[in-house]
C-alpha cells in the first residue's frame, strides 16, 4: 500500500494591529517625506497663537491672518496688552473669533505673569493656559521644543484612525491613548502630520479616493467599499 498523503492546510495569521500601524507609518513616510507643520510662525508664542486659531479653521486661512496679527502683536507681552476689539478684528476670518481672541489674550497674560514671558515646555503647564487642550499643547511641544509628548488628534487624524481600524473611540483623548500604544514615540507627531496630509490629498471626508490609496489594503473601511 502506498503512503497516504494528508493535505496540509496553510493558514496565514493576519498582522497584528501594531504591525499594521507600523506598515501604515512606513508608507506614509514614503508618500509624504517632507511633511511638516503647515502653520507659519517664528517663535513658540506665535505657534501657540496660530494653533489656537486653527481650531475649526484651515491652516491656509490661519496663515493669511497671522502676518498682520504678528506684525501688530509679535510677542506675549503685546498680545497680553492688546485692545481686545482690535485683536478680534484681526482674527475674525478664522471663525469663533471672539472666543479665540479672548483665549489668546488670557493665555498670553498668564505666560507673561506666571512663566516670565516664555511659553512653557511641559504638558501640565501648557494645559493651564486658556484655550489650550492636548492638541494645541502637543503641536507646541513638538514643533517649538522638539518634545513628542503625545499624538496630535485633529479631525483628519480622528477620521482616518477610525477608518484604518486603529481605534474604536471617537473622543480625541482616547484616540490619542490608543495611537500612543501603537506608534514609536519618536514618530508621534510626524504620524499626525502625514495622516493630515493623506486626509487632505486622498482620504477626503466627503469623497475618499480609495482606488488611488496606497493604504487601501491595510484599511478596513476601504475593503468594505
Amino acid at each position: 500500500m502506498g503512503t497516504k498523503i494528508v493535505p496540509v492546510t496553510i493558514t496565514h495569521k493576519p498582522p497584528s494591529k501594531k504591525q499594521r500601524t507600523l506598515e501604515i507609518l512606513t508608507r506614509l513616510k514614503r508618500l509624504y517625506p517632507n511633511a511638516t507643520c503647515s502653520l507659519n510662525y517664528s517663535t513658540p508664542v506665535q505657534l501657540l497663537v496660530a494653533t489656537i486659531l486653527s481650531a475649526q479653521c484651515t491652516d491656509e486661512r490661519v496663515n493669511k491672518v497671522t502676518p498682520a496679527l504678528f506684525s501688530r502683536f509679535p510677542d506675549a507681552a503685546s498680545l497680553a496688552n492688546a485692545d481686545l476689539t482690535e485683536l478680534e478684528e484681526l482674527v475674525r476670518s478664522t471663525g469663533f473669533y471672539r472666543n479665540k481672541a479672548k483665549n489668546i489674550q488670557a493665555a498670553c497674560r498668564m505666560i507673561v505673569t506666571e512663566f516670565d514671558s516664555v511659553v512653557p515646555n511641559q504638558m501640565e503647564e501648557l494645559l493651564k493656559l486658556p484655550g489650550v487642550a492636548r492638541k494645541t499643547a502637543n503641536v507646541v511641544l513638538a514643533h517649538a521644543y522638539g518634545i513628542n509628548a503625545g499624538v496630535t488628534v485633529d479631525t483628519h487624524v480622528k477620521r482616518l484612525s477610525n477608518h484604518l481600524g486603529l481605534t474604536k473611540h471617537t473622543d480625541p483623548v482616547h484616540i490619542e491613548q490608543d495611537l500612543m500604544k501603537l506608534l514609536p514615540q519618536s514618530d508621534w507627531e510626524n504620524w499626525s502630520i502625514r495622516l493630515i496630509y493623506h486626509g487632505r490629498a486622498i482620504c477626503k471626508a466627503r469623497s475618499p479616493v480609495c482606488l488611488a490609496c496606497d493604504l487601501a489594503d491595510l484599511c478596513p473601511a476601504a475593503n468594505k467599499n
